[in-house]
């Protein structure tokens, strides 16, 4: 959006309240939120000159609206709009609740699991069900991935939806989690049960994937259609789950930092754990760990290096780089081997994809991802570590842009006046081309999906297209000669480069 936006935000004043309303704290906020917007916005460069918004102009037209508000909800309210209008997904301010001055609660919760905040609405909804032809599998199996087939001219294309990359989407698996590490119902679930239960649904998750992944290859599917429409996103398992689709050695994209305590602080932590691992590691693998860790050092000095954003809000580039290098969205690693990692205490240290328990390569054929708008955050991670090696077709429409987002609780800003929680994303994942991921992930073959499109409608547009889809993903296959063993495409440990 450019100037008609803040034109349409500038106009419409609100009618003045008969005294009741002083908009000078709430003005106070919005002077809170640009000025941490200055210090620690990762997607401020984006913004300005890919997104091209004159942030400027949006802030006096937010204020001159907020001096024309007349109760705290318009003001609330002007405010969400004038940020929701850059675009950026992971930009937002969580409102207290108003009885209580604090984040609203859900209610009391009726089971452990959803006690650690496991719920299946977070799984969103998707379209694949609905495309002409689709005929579901049988559900005795990964029930949390449905998994159907769709004939379509001479190929068998098989369907597999996966709602959320997160364990937290996943309830039915956290309690056959909780009951196989034998925790009762009742439990007091401190944090290192919390974690215990986690890394159980990860290994459920993996290994259900795979067999819904075989079901499908059993069916006869010589293509597979992974339907992401909906997902809103999750964990660093979109990359672990990007590799058990694709035989080929993904390498992610690149990811820079924002400057400051909070990435300087983890590369110090992380350059700390390295050398402890160092110390503890056999002959052959110390000197590479006190190599990371010398570049892990080079990366906390990078951060704790300043970079003034002032000269954005006049649209202008500062003399500096904004964003600090920060290796990969996989780690220090852009790619690597996670079975031999997974065997190496400090595997995950530097290839985050080592923490999962899962197997590479379950599918070796031609693959398409299907998007859609509500495809976000980690979702848009899958599609573009997969896009960006040219391992799958897009299908479908571009996606929401939410981008990297927040890392290790993020850098929540606690504003003055209203106790909002000012939310910003901390860092950037940047693609093969060099573009930002908060842009979205642009399909290979575009589908005209709408966001008021009813689901069954969309069903049918993406099956007009699922021709063009399928030729483009067999074509790409053909050039990666993705049907070989995976083992002659994956990189050993000694082959993979930090930057």
């Amino acid at each position: 959006m450019g100037a008609w936006t803040v034109a349409v935000l500038a106009a419409g004043p609100v009618a003045a309240g008969e005294g009741a309303f002083d908009p000078a704290p709430w003005i106070e906020d919005l002077h809170q939120v640009r000025a941490v917007m200055t210090q620690k916005y990762a997607n401020f460069e984006w913004a300005v000159f890919e997104r091209r918004m004159p942030l400027e102009e949006l802030f006096k037209a937010t204020e001159a609206r907020l001096r024309a508000a007349d109760s705290d909800a318009d003001a609330r309210q002007i405010i969400d709009r004038s940020l929701q209008s850059i675009g950026d997904a992971h930009l937002r301010i969580q409102w207290p609740s108003p009885a209580t001055g604090v984040a609203a609660d859900a209610g009391e919760p009726k089971t452990l699991c959803q006690a650690l905040g496991y719920d299946v609405a977070l799984r969103g909804q998707g379209i694949g069900t609905t495309l002409p032809g689709y005929h579901a599998l049988g559900d005795e199996m990964a029930a949390e991935f449905p998994g159907g087939v769709i004939r379509a001219g001479p190929s068998t294309v098989g369907v597999v939806r996966v709602g959320m990359f997160g364990p937290q989407g996943y309830p039915e698996l956290c309690t056959s989690a909780r009951e196989a590490l034998g925790i009762a119902e009742s439990a007091v679930c401190d944090a290192a049960c919390a974690n215990h239960i986690e890394a159980a649904v990860y290994e459920l998750m993996g290994q259900d994937l795979a067999r819904r992944i075989r079901q499908l290859s059993r069916s006869g599917s010589s293509v597979l259609l992974i339907d992401i429409t909906g997902n809103g996103g999750g964990s660093e398992w979109a990359e672990a789950a990007a590799r058990m689709v694709s035989p080929l050695g993904l390498r992610s994209e690149r990811r820079e930092g924002v400057r400051g305590e909070h990435w300087a602080g983890y590369w110090e932590t992380l350059a700390r754990e390295l050398r402890d691992a160092a110390h503890a590691a056999p002959a052959e693998d110390a000197p590479q760990l006190e190599r990371w860790a010398q570049q892990v050092d080079q990366a906390r000095i990078a951060a704790s290096t300043p970079c003034s954003a002032e000269a954005f809000w006049s649209g202008r580039r500062p003399p500096c780089k904004w964003l600090a290098p920060a290796f990969y969205a996989t780690g220090i690693l852009a790619e690597a081997d996670a079975a031999t990692l997974r065997g190496k205490p400090w595997g995950p240290l530097v290839f985050s994809p080592a923490q999962y328990d899962f197997e590479s390569a379950v599918w070796q054929g031609p693959v398409l991802v299907l998007v859609n708008q509500g495809t976000a955050s980690a979702a848009e991670q899958f599609a573009a570590v997969l896009q960006d090696n040219r391992a799958a077709a897009i299908i479908g429409t571009r996606t929401l842009g939410a981008g990297c987002g927040h890392t290790r609780g993020g850098t929540p800003t606690l504003l003055a006046h209203s106790r909002g929680v000012l939310l910003l994303p901390d860092c950037a994942r940047v693609r093969l081309d060099d573009s930002n991921e908060v842009h979205g992930i642009d399909p290979d073959v575009p589908v005209g999906l709408q966001t008021t499109e009813g689901v069954p409608d969309a069903g049918r547009w993406v099956g007009e297209a699922l021709a063009r889809g399928i030729e483009t993903a067999e074509r790409l296959c053909a050039q990666a000669h993705c049907r070989q063993p995976a083992a002659a495409n994956m990189p050993s440990l000694s082959s993979a480069q930090a930057p």
